[in-house]
């Protein structure tokens, strides 16, 4: 059964026309990488799945339920998808536990001690418990990004969406966020949508070109 599937696919911004008739299917507990030119309108793809874009024509549908901008499904929808953005995009005067506890405190209605609760216990499974008081100025990129994954998993997503994960790392880090992607698909069954230029990570996955 598909975790994410679409067909015939568009976003058009006016004239320009990002994306035209983009297909994608990829299976529960599947690691599907797509790659491109830069430009293809990869990004704008992978948005459309939670709803950060708005499709202008085409069907896409995560676990079954289509993607649309209702209000109701959308929220069904970013539960069952979490989102690695490539720069990290940390809140700065936020500590590492506050970061991946945050969303599920605002947006869910979460008590602050379950939330910190479930951080701490993501912070283990991304090997950073040690950072959990350190402010994202005070880590590596690579920190950054376990940081930044611990976030996208603290709603129990099916799916994680990785949009270029290792295109602002070293190699060495880039290495790690790849082997602790292979770790949430193999161990915890979590569907993996990456978009990438890195031939390393291209090798992880069932390989989706774009």
């Amino acid at each position: 059964e598909a975790a994410c599937d679409a067909s015939n696919v568009g976003r058009w911004f006016g004239r320009l026309r990002v994306l035209e008739d983009a297909a994608l299917s990829v299976r529960r507990q599947e690691v599907g990488v797509i790659i491109g030119a830069s430009g293809s309108g990869k990004t704008t793809f992978i948005r459309l799945i939670n709803g950060l874009e708005t499709l202008t024509s085409g069907d896409m549908s995560v676990n079954g339920t289509p993607v649309t901008q209702n209000k109701t499904t959308l929220r069904l929808i970013r539960r069952e998808v979490g989102m690695v953005f490539q720069h990290f995009n940390l809140f700065h005067h936020l500590n590492t536990l506050q970061n991946i506890a945050i969303g599920p405190i605002k947006v869910l209605g979460l008590k602050k001690e379950a939330a910190h609760k479930r951080a701490f216990e993501l912070l283990d499974r991304v090997g950073l418990r040690d950072k959990a008081e350190a402010y994202p100025d005070e880590l590596s990129g690579g920190q950054q990004q376990r940081v930044a994954i611990a976030r996208a998993l603290i709603t129990d997503p099916t799916i994680v969406v990785a949009d270029e994960p290792t295109g602002d790392l070293d190699r060495v880090s880039a290495e790690e966020i790849l082997n602790l992607l292979e770790r949430l698909n193999r161990a915890f069954g979590k569907t993996i949508v990456m978009v990438t230029h890195d031939p390393k990570a291209a090798e992880k996955a069932h390989l989706l070109r774009h």
